[in-house]
């Protein structure tokens, strides 16, 4: 237990994927560091392959461990077996970390640098999960946490965080930390009813951890664009490369290819990274797949009421916001809190006062929009943080959509979250919103090249 261990408690758009790759790498030139262990809510294991891609600057590999017990154990033998000197970078969930074979194999690997991301997912302290962290950091040289969440939110669930990082700062008993620094009431006194000795707390915490917000980072462009990365299962995959190979079937065979025809399939592919099928027959489309739900479930967990920050998303189909407003209200209403929605349906003389809810009233949290309806003409700078679940293949629609919160009022930086199924025509649709493209202009002269 006497591995290092520091906290980059970094809001979310600051960066702190970046710095803790940055320290991974320093740690692998300086001779420190062999193998890394990044544990990470399931929507985010995707994302970090991405960013070492994108930003690391020394040799490494790296394995996500998903799927089946099977396949995460040979991934992770994969790894081991790189030949070539590098970095050995292996990205796992929380949910898998105490399965039976899992933790064993864990421990075997005897990574060097554990990477807790998000790591008020350990919060609990007699969780499985958390309990399997604190085994595993005990174990390893190096610890990090990567948190966008205030601490001073809920001053007990530092301490399962901090026996992760370094159980030196706040002891190893959670009882004797919270007769120390908790307030005793309710029912046979088993109900923390407020605190004391934050100033103190907040002081230990601190001394092994830096922490950054939006306002402060002023080296942050006023607007910053981050992908989540949804995998879709073998199955889920069989079923979209089909409905391609079924669109490329009908273009050729169908005559004249009109945008029309091409813009009808790939919004039958659209919708499906969605989550929803469309059959033939059928009269609406199915919800057959929850990836992007999940990625979406974990920001309103981690931002929403974690965080207590507003949320404003924004989705394309009309199915796809009933669902998200469903998980929304799920979510929020266990906690008190609320959402609000725009969308074809609603009214147009509610909908100002829709609006006006979302800026003012405190429990109101998430506001849901379908992009064609809400991306204009209304002001939703309450928040500064906008998830598209879905676009439509027009620029100015979408140019007009990001003005929602970044615009007069909005004293914070802004970011925007897509949410990007790999490999399909969500990255299409969004290669050609970069170039600042009407998709539905130029399908025609390349269609093939959608549905490659």
């Amino acid at each position: 237990m006497s591995g290092k261990g520091f906290g980059f408690l970094f809001e979310m758009g600051c960066g702190k994927t970046l710095t803790a790759i940055a320290v991974a790498g320093t740690g692998y030139k300086l001779g420190h560091l062999r193998r890394v262990l990044i544990v990470a809510p399931t929507s985010v294991c995707a994302v970090w392959p991405k960013e070492f891609q994108e930003y690391a600057d020394f040799p490494y590999t790296v394995r996500t461990l998903l799927g089946t017990k099977a396949q995460r154990l040979k991934e992770l033998d994969d790894l081991e077996k790189w030949p070539f000197p590098a970095l050995l970078v292996a990205v796992i969930n929380y949910e898998s970390t105490w399965r039976e074979g899992i933790f064993e194999r864990l421990q075997a690997f005897d990574a060097d640098l554990i990477i807790c991301d998000e790591s008020q997912r350990i919060k609990t302290f007699d969780a499985a999960q958390s309990k399997a962290m604190h085994r595993l950091g005990d174990q390893a040289r190096y610890k990090l946490i990567l948190s966008g969440t205030p601490v001073q939110n809920d001053a007990m669930d530092i301490f399962s965080q901090y026996r992760f990082l370094d159980p030196t700062i706040f002891g190893q008993n959670y009882y004797t930390f919270r007769s120390r620094y908790a307030v005793m009431g309710g029912f046979n006194k088993k109900q923390v009813v407020g605190y004391r000795d934050m100033d103190e707390l907040i002081r230990k915490e601190h001394s092994i951890a830096y922490r950054v917000t939006k306002e402060e980072a002023v080296d942050l462009p006023e607007q910053t664009f981050e992908n989540r990365i949804v995998t879709l299962g073998r199955k889920e995959r069989g079923i979209y490369n089909q409905l391609k190979r079924e669109s490329v079937a009908d273009l050729e065979g169908g005559g004249t290819v009109t945008a029309t025809t091409v813009l009808t399939r790939l919004l039958r592919l659209q919708q499906f990274t969605g989550g929803f099928l469309v059959e033939d027959e059928a009269m609406k489309p199915q919800l057959v797949t929850r990836g992007k739900l999940d990625a979406l479930a974990d920001i309103l967990q981690d931002y929403v009421l974690e965080g207590r920050k507003k949320l404003v998303i924004f989705a394309r189909f009309i199915p796809e916001v009933m669902e998200i407003i469903k998980l929304a209200g799920g979510i929020l209403g266990k906690a008190g809190k609320k959402c609000v929605s725009i969308y074809g349906g609603i009214p147009k003389e509610q909908r100002g006062d829709i609006v006006k809810q979302f800026q003012t009233d405190p429990d109101t949290m998430v506001f849901v929009g379908q992009i064609d309806t809400a991306g204009t003409g209304i002001t939703l700078t309450a928040a500064d943080t906008c998830v598209y679940y879905s676009v439509n293949f027009n620029y100015a629609t979408y140019s007009q959509s990001l003005s929602r919160i970044h615009r007069i009022g909005q004293k914070n930086r802004c970011l925007y979250i897509h949410l990007v199924v790999e490999k399909t025509v969500d990255e299409t649709i969004l290669q050609a919103l970069a170039r600042k493209e009407d998709l539905a202009k130029t399908v025609v002269d390349d269609w093939r090249r959608l549905f490659s």
